[in-house]
């Protein structure tokens, strides 16, 4: 394929020596070991070196072109004189090498769809692959919990860098799949991994406290989500903006500027897609809600009210990308939880409930905690520990939320990766100086699980659908929903 036919020319300069004809390119490389003949090697800026040191080995393997910034242009030519392959030079080549996998990889689903945001990406993805399933549409969600629907595949990262990305949508149109909702976060949109994919409409969720571990700030963070909006997300567009969210007003101005049409959520007289009323008992809620001026009902079997913004946004999503709003609306009452977001796992002889939720986050916590209440009639006990090698500020807050959310609290290790766990733990329970420290994660649930009296709830946060945790180099089996229903058959003699 040509320079110009993957947008290689584009917004782009040539550097190095070369003035001879432009070779046709024959496959993209982002790790030097995968160039061959033909190949473009994008040499990309990263964390802690330069893509541009792989260069040297990239045209031993054959490279014939080479993407990259001025800086790396600059780092190789000074190591290695003027470059004798053609050198594409941008000051974004992240944006640049998304483009070029687009049109390299071509084919995509015909109808995709993105959600941003701190929390509920997952379900919001899941749930418009269930509608549109319920419609009869071929599709999938991914993204943390990989792809799921009509195929199913691991990925490693919740938004794939663009290689992969378009490999995999190039992928699923050919298996037939037609309808995608992909999910993406801050650090894919932030390195324009997105940026390519053909979008019919976008969603938000909500914005609190994460990765700050990675962004600079707050600011930061959500200017990178904005960007599926001021950016990835076309003109004429569809934006799915929860309006209940601080910025989700900020996000609608957005939206308006370039001429996306807006579907609005919320609980606000005059909200395009508005929750009117909730009721909750034991095992899910009932809705009261309004699309195009008509009132509608919907049983939900999900529990915690942030699921009805969820719902009512991944609803948002399929009308907006062109889903019959009537049949859309009637899949709400066949929506099933994900698993690991509030999810149920186990319930004791005397009826006391144990759940399982991703919650990881200050916030996360707080509202996952808020939005059981309602269906608890006793007491909310919560077990829950804090990963290392993320945002160290954020643990202290993680305590307190859990303090003023759960009447008991047991601080656990989530995943401690390389950091001393007890460590850890010090810092979450500088918020919580209540609650009962134990280290071992099957332990703590067991302990837990063993509070429970009839009424009561149990909340265990933080991994959710993970089964694996890490501890220093190392993944060791681990599954909070496995290990409740364990804890649960022990103590109550099942199966005996």
């Amino acid at each position: 394929m040509g320079f110009e036919s993957l947008g290689l020319l584009t917004g782009t300069r040539r550097g190095g020596d070369w003035s001879g004809p432009l070779p046709e390119i024959s496959g993209l490389s982002v790790d030097s070991r995968d160039a061959r003949p033909g190949h473009l090697f994008a040499a990309l800026p990263g964390s802690r070196m330069h893509g541009a040191e792989f260069i040297p080995y990239a045209l031993r393997m054959g490279a014939s072109a080479i993407l990259t910034d001025p800086a790396g242009l600059a780092q190789v030519e000074g190591a290695e004189g003027p470059m004798a392959i053609p050198v594409v030079v941008s000051d974004n080549p992240r944006r640049t090498l998304a483009i070029a996998a687009a049109r390299w990889f071509g084919a995509q689903p015909e109808v995709m769809v993105a959600v941003t945001g701190t929390n509920g990406k997952t379900s919001v993805a899941s749930f418009t692959r269930q509608i549109w399933e319920d419609l009869g549409e071929r599709a999938v969600n991914f993204g943390t919990t990989g792809v799921e629907g009509a195929v199913s595949a691991p990925l490693k990262h919740t938004t794939p860098e663009p290689l992969t990305l378009h490999a995999l949508l190039a992928d699923l149109a050919v298996q037939g799949v037609t309808h995608a909702a992909m999910e993406a976060s801050s650090h894919g949109l932030d390195q324009h991994r997105l940026d390519g994919v053909r979008l019919r409409a976008a969603g938000f969720t909500n914005i609190t406290r994460d990765h700050l571990d990675y962004h600079a700030d707050a600011e930061a963070y959500f200017a990178a989500k904005r960007g599926l909006f001021d950016r990835v997300l076309p003109k004429g567009g569809v934006a799915v903006i929860n309006v209940d969210d601080p910025r989700g007003p900020d996000l609608v101005a957005v939206a308006r500027e370039r001429g996306q049409r807006v579907i609005a959520v919320g609980r606000a007289e005059g909200t395009e897609l508005r929750l009117i009323g909730q009721r909750f008992d034991a095992t899910g809620q009932d809705l009261l809600f309004a699309w195009a001026g008509r009132s509608h009902k919907a049983r939900l079997d999900l529990i915690g009210g942030f699921q009805a913004h969820n719902a009512l946004v991944a609803l948002g999503l399929a009308i907006g990308s062109g889903s019959d709003p009537a049949q859309a609306i009637d899949a709400l009452e066949r929506l099933r939880t994900v698993r690991g977001r509030m999810e149920r796992a186990a319930t004791r002889a005397n009826g006391a409930q144990v759940f399982v939720d991703y919650a990881h986050t200050p916030d996360a916590i707080a509202t996952a905690l808020h939005a059981l209440r309602p269906h608890v009639m006793g007491r909310i006990v919560l077990a829950f520990g804090a990963g290392g090698d993320r945002d160290r500020g954020k643990r202290p807050l993680m305590g307190q939320a859990a303090a003023e959310g759960a009447d008991v609290v047991y601080v656990t290790d989530d995943n401690p990766r390389s950091e001393d766990p007890a460590a850890i733990r010090a810092e979450v329970m500088a918020g919580c100086l209540e609650a009962v420290e134990i280290g071992d994660r099957a332990e703590a649930i067991l302990t837990a699980v063993d509070t429970l009296q009839p009424g009561d709830a149990l909340l265990i946060a933080g991994k959710g659908h993970e089964t694996g945790q890490i501890v220093g180099d190392d993944v060791l089996p681990f599954d909070d929903i496995e290990q409740a229903s364990v804890a649960v058959a022990a103590l109550d003699g099942l199966g005996a």
